[in-house]
């Protein structure tokens, strides 16, 4: 969310285990439920596995059954292992880059950027980070290995910045400008301008075959299917609850279902991505925001910013295992897990602060002072192949 302007079912092995979760109603408070139609953890992987009918240019799919296969503890990619370990903060009100130490919670940079940084994108190719500076208009590079920012590049309204699978192309959430902009992954040259009739496209998040993608729009409450290849809105609805503002978007490990989210219904919509019917709803807790899968994709921990909590979803039990409370309260926000696994990195959005979280236990490690407005922050490097945009969905 701007800070001055406001989940068919694939299990491994042949059985299917589905709970049914009751869909939340217009103008009410959906039902508090702890359990979802979810997937189910990964199992080990068959001696052939069948092959997925790609975007073309896209990297083959690992594993069908787990398309976080690629992200597993310390997997790194060559063109990463040197990296030096670092999570970046982006203050908005501050318009810096925060730089930490993972290794002793220490601050050891404060880059100046363009006016009101939102998040911290990882390129397609691992090489560059991106800063984007939505109210300035232009987007920071920053490079990795060195942790230098290089010279801004011009782009209108970069809310948001994903990647298609296939590395050609950029995908700027044109927020304001109600714009889904594809330009050159290099370059940042606009290649088409997509106008959006929905307000406030923010987090997106592919299918499995990359073919295309689902958007959340916070502000008038809706979703959209783009079609990758046509560069094209194919399905839209809005979600079943009144005042929804959906947030960010994760798939399920089997690829089957999208889980989107939702600040102000206070959870999470579950929705299968091809056939775009009506999505159920878990609730999680005040201010749902940010979604993050553990290294071994059996877990998605969700950040509930309005209440200073962090739910944990258990993919393989189909329903909400845990909720950890940060001791004193605060507003976990957006981030990411360690290349290790062992901590989950989350800004304070509203406290000027970043939270260090043990995923084994839930407990709090480091609280750290940054700038003001900390929003989008990108723990770097991580495993994975390549970069899909937004804070780091790895495949």
């Amino acid at each position: 969310m701007r800070t001055t302007k406001a989940v068919r079912l694939l299990a491994a092995g042949v059985a299917v285990t589905a709970l049914t979760l009751l869909s939340a109603c217009g103008g009410g408070t959906p039902d508090h439920e702890d359990e979802a139609l979810g997937s189910k953890a990964p199992a080990r992987p068959q001696a052939q596995k069948p092959r997925v009918n790609v975007l073309p240019g896209m990297p083959p799919v690992e594993d069908p059954a787990d398309i976080y296969a690629a992200d597993r503890p310390d997997r790194l990619s060559p063109v990463v292992k040197d990296f030096p370990s670092r999570v970046y903060v982006p203050n908005t009100n501050s318009d810096t880059v925060t730089v930490i130490d993972p290794a002793t919670y220490r601050v050891v940079e404060t880059i100046p950027v363009g006016r009101q940084p939102q998040h911290v994108v990882p390129s397609w190719d691992l090489k560059t980070l991106w800063v984007n500076n939505d109210l300035g208009n232009t987007l920071t590079p920053i490079d990795p290995r060195t942790g230098r920012a290089g010279s801004p590049v011009d782009v209108h309204d970069p809310y948001n910045l994903y990647f298609t699978p296939d590395g050609k192309y950029a995908v700027v959430m044109a927020s304001m400008d109600r714009e889904l902009v594809f330009r050159d992954a290099h370059t940042m040259k606009v290649v088409k301008s997509v106008p959006v009739s929905c307000y406030g496209v923010n987090h997106a998040d592919f299918s499995t075959d990359g073919r295309y993608f689902i958007v959340s729009c916070e502000f008038s409450g809706e979703i959209l299917k783009v079609d990758t290849a046509r560069m094209k809105v194919v399905e839209q609805e809005k979600l079943p609850f009144h005042g929804a503002m959906p947030q960010d978007v994760k798939l399920s490990p089997d690829g089957r279902l999208f889980y989107i989210a939702d600040m102000m219904a206070n959870g999470v919509w579950i929705l299968d991505g091809d056939r775009f019917t009506r999505p159920r709803f878990l609730a999680t807790g005040k201010g749902a925001h940010g979604l993050y899968i553990s290294r071994d994709s059996r877990e998605m921990y969700i950040s509930n910013r309005g209440e200073g909590t962090v739910s944990v979803f258990d993919f393989h039990r189909n329903r909400l295992t845990r909720k950890w409370e940060l001791p004193g309260g605060g507003s976990p926000d957006m981030g990411g897990v360690s290349a290790d696994g062992k901590v989950l990195w989350l800004s304070g959005r509203y406290n000027s602060e970043v939270y260090a979280i043990d995923t084994a236990t839930g407990t709090e490690l480091a609280r750290i002072r940054v700038g003001s407005g900390p929003h989008g922050l990108a723990v770097y490097p991580q495993p994975g192949r390549y970069s899909l945009g937004h804070t780091g969905i790895f495949r």
